[in-house]
């Protein structure tokens, strides 16, 4: 039987072994083995002493390395001869409990081991858990900003009261707090009829998402509890990776939510969008940026005093409205910025300069940790300048904000706005934009925007981008400011831009799109053609300048498509 092979090869007795497996149905070495420990740790043990033989392997398996409190002299290995110099100089070089602990581990099932490492990462968590992520909000009331989502009446309060949470999916820039109501939402359920699993699309396949909803029916089956399966971009999954969410909500399995910082129009497939009610999320203000970072600064258990822990953090208003103010809405961010200006400003007060000082400042952050902070480390404003280095900007060159932006430039000229086009212009070329691309869009404006009634425009645009191109970054961005300029200031004509698009119309829809080239206009460069009647009857304008001949189509004559001067024409 492979469990009791099992646990017989982790040290186990057979009579033990039979006991577990027999008292847990004899399925799953996990739960025997818990059984066993359970036993263990029993007010009345076993008297049997044949029955502790475990007891060794236990301990050093659970507890880490570091923390190894083994003094047991390790057994000398017979060396074989016929092992080669890398392979003794492999073994040397660790020290005779690290290879005791080595051997030992390696009859351990591969579960173990992990379950041994979750349990160290577990314990020392808190040492780089980020500040953001201590302060992470727990339930829904906690949640600052997106008032037009969490109000008392809202669609997500409502849900979660009656315990009838639909799939959803968040969509917003980053920072803004999608993955914080998500665990949200469960932790304020009015009762504990939610799970709550969360996946990555960075990191996770069709496979984890079939174990997930494998677990979630089991878990259905057993308890009717809901499994809420959140996927962190999700936008990063392909079509096919998406198809497999849609069976899964269809029948309940799960309750989906996903989190995407792109527009779910371009990146997500029409049947989830179906099946999911899309909730947009704006970028916090700086009211809730503030508000924030005064709950970090103010927070004994989560805040600034866990990252510089042996200072009392003061943080002015000066300091704290210039992150929320240089942030664009981005609480991750903002939160960041704080907590690396207040450890500049600890390690101002202590520097250390060779070991023994580190030492002896280990040791004082100790007493101050365990008695009452004295010292004092102020965050002044050049300290949040270095850590935040420059404003952030939301801007991502093939995402939402790329489009939204050009589209404010290309508008923003159209009314005649020269400041608002420069600023503009400004946002996208702080962002990374590039230049050139610009300078393209600036050369289509000046054919449909501006036209007939300049027409020097179009040669102003295409001088832009070919200076663009000889000078590139950062001098080419006075270039492009002088056509922005040009263009919002010069009259407009839409005149060709609308002619090209009922000509356009008329060949796709009416039946002069078969209709051959009048005789009068085809050339006739060969003597067959001119007898066949190829440019029979053409008048020459300039010697007949009065003539009436015309030159369009039979099923078109009259058809006007450019209208100059402007004009609205009369039929649409």
């Amino acid at each position: 039987m492979e469990e009791m092979q099992q646990l017989l090869s982790m040290g186990f007795p057979d009579e033990l072994a039979a006991q577990a497996l027999a008292a847990t149905g004899g399925k799953s070495t996990v739960k025997a083995t818990e059984w066993i420990l359970t036993q263990k740790s029993n007010a009345n043990p076993n008297p049997n002493p044949s029955q502790s033989s475990f007891q060794p392997k236990l301990d050093r398996f659970f507890l880490s390395q570091s923390t190894s409190t083994s003094t047991t002299p390790p057994l000398p290995q017979p060396q074989s001869q016929e092992e080669d110099e890398p392979s003794k100089r492999l073994k040397l070089s660790h020290s005779p409990q690290q290879q005791q602990q080595q051997q030992q581990q390696q009859h351990w099932p591969s579960f173990f081991l992990k379950a041994a490492a979750d349990r160290r990462l577990a314990a020392n968590a808190h040492i780089h858990e980020p500040l953001y992520e201590r302060l992470r909000p727990r339930t829904l009331d906690d949640v600052v900003g997106q008032e037009h989502l969490l109000a008392p009446n809202s669609l997500l309060r409502s849900a979660i009261q009656r315990n009838r949470l639909p799939s959803i999916l968040l969509w917003g820039p980053p920072g803004i707090g999608k993955t914080t109501i998500a665990k949200a939402i469960v932790n304020s359920a009015a009762s504990t009829c939610y799970r709550f699993v969360s996946l990555s699309a960075v990191t996770a396949g069709v496979k984890d998402v079939r174990d997930a909803v494998d677990e979630a029916r089991k878990l259905r089956l057993k308890t009717k509890q809901t499994t809420v399966l959140f996927v962190d971009e999700v936008h990063r999954f392909n079509k096919s990776q998406q198809d497999s969410f849609l069976p899964v909500i269809e029948d309940g399995s799960i309750v989906f939510v996903g989190a995407t910082t792109e527009n779910p129009s371009f990146h997500l497939i029409t049947p989830l969008l179906s099946r999911c009610r899309v909730l947009t999320l704006n970028p916090l203000q700086s009211h809730h940026i503030t508000l924030l970072l005064n709950r970090a600064v103010s927070d004994p258990d989560k805040g600034l005093m866990q990252t510089v822990e042996g200072f009392q953090v003061d943080v002015s208003e000066d300091v704290i409205d210039f992150i929320s103010n240089n942030c664009d809405g981005d609480a991750r961010v903002a939160l960041n910025a704080l907590e690396i200006a207040a450890v500049t400003a600890a390690a101002r007060l202590q520097p250390a300069n060779n070991s023994k000082q580190k030492e002896q400042q280990g040791m004082d952050l100790q007493a101050n940790t365990n008695d009452e902070c004295k010292v004092s480390a102020s965050v002044t404003l050049d300290d949040a300048k270095e850590a935040l280095q420059c404003k952030h900007l939301a801007y991502d060159r093939a995402g939402e904000e790329h489009y939204n932006l050009i589209s404010a430039l290309h508008k923003s000229m159209r009314g005649s706005h020269a400041d608002a086009a420069i600023y503009w212009l400004a946002r996208m070329l702080q962002g990374g934009e590039e230049p050139l691309y610009i300078a393209r869009r600036l050369i289509r404006f000046a054919s449909e925007d501006v036209g007939l009634a300049d027409p020097s425009a179009l040669t102003q645009a295409v001088s832009c981008y070919q200076a663009c191109h000889f000078l590139g970054m950062p001098e080419c961005n006075v270039i492009l400011a002088q056509c922005v300029a040009y263009l919002a200031l010069a009259p407009k004509s839409v005149a060709v831009y609308r002619a090209i698009e009922a000509a356009q119309k008329a060949v796709r829809e009416s039946v002069g799109q078969n209709e051959g080239v009048p005789l009068h206009l085809r050339n006739a460069p060969t003597k067959l053609m001119k007898e066949i009647g190829y440019g029979k009857g053409y008048i020459y304008p300039p010697d007949n300048p009065s003539s009436t001949q015309t030159y369009l189509p039979p099923s078109l004559q009259g058809c006007k498509f450019l209208h100059w001067p402007d004009r609205i024409p009369s039929d649409g």
